[in-house]
């Protein structure tokens, strides 16, 4: 089964997770504040592969989760918490978390934790450490935990990884899409999903409140004078004035890229007075990974985030600068790759 699921180098690590698991009855599973798709799927889907086995699970948050992710199986019964005690579980699993203080609970540092992510930037702070940056989602790397432990993909299992893997692959049109990925998503089909009625909960389940923020939001996209890199923002103002509710401003940042010209995008959103979480979204080869970890934050090369504090207008100065610079660098190495011969917009995209 280990073969099937071509994990190699990743084979000794998911040995332990395996073991960890055959060994222990008494398991949680958490994410990250404001979980996305790939966080609440890939817990929900760990869940149901552990209570399969005949282990005690259940998924914990320290806040609720999105509208969009009710209807998977097990959402009803995700348990929210402050904090941990001592020795209420044999293991903590925490899912997608650069760092320990992410999921936002209590003594979580203290607890025998499996961290398991994709992205390069996570730190390594788990007793457990699988990291495995080929992975387009959590989701296909649980179900190669499934498919390693001998487990079943059941319907309520393949609906939550499904989830994982369409959130996190943008509908798998991202550049993390792999041909795993895709195999991955067909067996999770061949085991129940209906594609059609998860993409109904994530594209058209919204309120109206989310066409209200679009709107405002939209009206402050600027682009720099290339008109390659695109950036917005969202106040507190606009998040009282529309009636928004958590979820509701899911794939914004993706909005500018649907320009031709656009390769880097950069939604801003204000948290609270001076202090604003940043999206960062990329076409190509233009690595915005690199440009969150200079400012504390990280994720994938075409995906990433981080969390800025000061004035508004100077932050997002910054921000847009280094964007700006990491696409003029690209732009120039297309160019020496061509033999100084410059390439149109869309072919410096698909680099």
């Amino acid at each position: 089964m280990r073969g099937e699921s071509g994990l190699g180098a990743f084979d000794k690590v998911l040995s332990q997770v395996v073991e960890l698991i055959e060994n222990k009855q008494s398991f949680a599973i958490t994410t990250h504040v404001r979980p996305d798709g790939d966080g609440i799927g890939s817990s929900l889907g760990l869940c149901w592969l552990l209570r399969s086995l005949g282990k005690r699970a259940e998924v914990i948050v320290s806040d609720g989760i999105p509208p969009t992710y009710y209807a998977l199986p097990g959402a009803a019964e995700i348990v929210r918490v402050a904090e941990v005690k001592p020795y209420q579980y044999d293991a903590i699993f925490v899912i997608e978390c650069s760092d320990v203080s992410r999921p936002n609970i209590g003594n979580l540092e203290n607890e025998f934790t499996v961290n398991i992510d994709h992205h390069t930037t996570c730190e390594h702070f788990g007793t457990i450490n699988w990291i495995d940056a080929t992975a387009s989602a959590c989701g296909e790397m649980i179900y190669n935990l499934c498919k390693a432990i001998g487990g079943r993909i059941s319907r309520e299992i393949a609906e939550c990884l499904y989830m994982a893997l369409v959130t996190d692959t943008g509908s798998f049109h991202f550049p993390n899409t792999t041909e795993r990925t895709l195999k991955v998503a067909s067996e999770l089909v061949k085991a129940g999903v209906k594609p059609a009625q998860i993409s109904e909960a994530v594209y058209n389940s919204y309120p109206w409140s989310r066409i209200e923020l679009m709107s405002q939001v939209l009206a402050t996209v600027r682009r720099d004078p290339s008109g390659k890199v695109a950036w917005m923002r969202q106040t507190l103002d606009m998040r009282e004035s529309s009636g928004m509710v958590d979820g509701d401003n899911n794939g914004f940042v993706n909005i500018p890229l649907a320009a031709r010209e656009v390769i880097a995008s950069i939604y801003m959103r204000e948290v609270r007075p001076r202090f604003y979480r940043v999206s960062l979204r990329s076409k190509g080869n233009i690595n915005v990974a690199r440009i969150a970890e200079k400012f504390g934050g990280g994720g994938h090369k075409n995906a990433a985030g981080l969390r800025i504090e000061g004035d508004w207008d100077e932050s997002e100065k910054q921000i847009v600068a280094a964007v700006v610079e990491a696409v003029n660098e690209a732009e120039t190495e297309a160019i020496r790759l061509t033999n100084g011969h410059p390439v149109k917009d869309v072919e410096l995209s698909l680099i």
